[in-house]
């Protein structure tokens, strides 16, 4: 089996800005963040971004522009020689057409990147910044670790917590 490294995204791998980002030129990658997961990356763990994108269905921003974000993304981390698996977002909102079984704290997208590529969720963590995120890793028997708006990831922190088989 596999093991991984869920990321929230706004706050944790980009710049949080506590609306939504709508254009690209917006978009600022936390360069900081990439080393430490770089080093996870080498160690075997599938890295993960697991993301609500609700500005979809408010018309806030398309489809294109998401997947122009997350190719910047991408290239950030290949540059430095670590690369994403895979990102899942929710483009649903729950003001426009209800509920859905993606969007955070629910579990679907950990739960489908857990079938998808048969990851153990014992031995894998999910990094975020609200308690949403925390919760979506709980209901999937993942780890979750809470940091705060653009802090950086201790790498320390993850290793006690996955060693410890404890929620942080």
């Amino acid at each position: 089996m596999n093991k991984a490294i869920f990321l929230d995204r706004d706050g944790v791998l980009n710049h949080e800005i506590y609306d939504y980002i709508c254009r690209v030129e917006d978009f600022k990658v936390l360069d900081y963040q990439i080393p430490v997961l770089k080093q996870l990356f080498d160690e075997g763990f599938l890295l993960i971004v697991i993301t609500n994108q609700g500005g979809i269905a408010l018309k806030r921003y398309t489809v294109e522009q998401l997947d122009e974000m997350h190719q910047l993304l991408k290239d950030a981390f290949v540059a430095e020689g670590a690369d994403i698996a895979k990102f899942y977002y929710c483009p649903h909102h729950p003001t426009v057409g209800g509920e859905c079984k993606c969007r955070k704290p629910a579990s679907g997208m950990i739960l489908d990147a857990i079938d998808l590529f048969n990851i153990d969720p014992k031995q894998s963590i999910m990094i975020g910044d609200k308690p949403r995120d925390v919760e979506a890793a709980n209901g999937a028997g993942v780890k979750g670790i809470l940091i705060e708006p653009d802090e950086q990831i201790d790498y320390n922190k993850i290793k006690a917590a996955l060693a410890n088989n404890s929620y942080v």
